[in-house]
């Protein structure tokens, strides 16, 4: 199994909530996502640009497959030709580590 696909138990994982300089530095490490909200509501984003419905469906499927077996769940925005990731863990009110870990494995989808 592809570690993209390894599913990890968060169960024995303590998430907590970043700081902003943690939250900043991890934002360096990733192209094209951006901090968006405040306070509980705080989150990084993505936009994902497609030619087409389909291949946007399909990018929201592999999403799907990937959220599920890390058992962390983002918002979608699913549009035509695009689709917006939203990520943030509401257990911690805020973004912790699991965010960037799978923003990170939805960017290799499309590596």
């Amino acid at each position: 199994m592809t570690t993209m696909l390894k599913k990890k138990d968060w169960s024995v994982h303590t998430r907590r909530a970043l700081t902003a300089t943690e939250i900043v530095a991890n934002l360096a490490k990733i192209e094209g996502w951006t901090l968006s909200g405040d306070g509980a509501q705080v989150a990084i984003e993505k936009t994902y640009h497609f030619a087409n419905y389909y291949e946007t469906l399909s990018f929201v499927n592999a999403v799907a497959f990937v959220a599920n077996a890390q058992d962390h769940h983002p918002d979608l925005s699913v549009h035509y030709n695009r689709c917006v990731v939203h990520l943030n863990t509401h257990d911690v009110q805020g973004i912790s580590a699991t965010d960037f870990d799978c923003a990170s494995r939805f960017d290799a989808l499309l590596a």
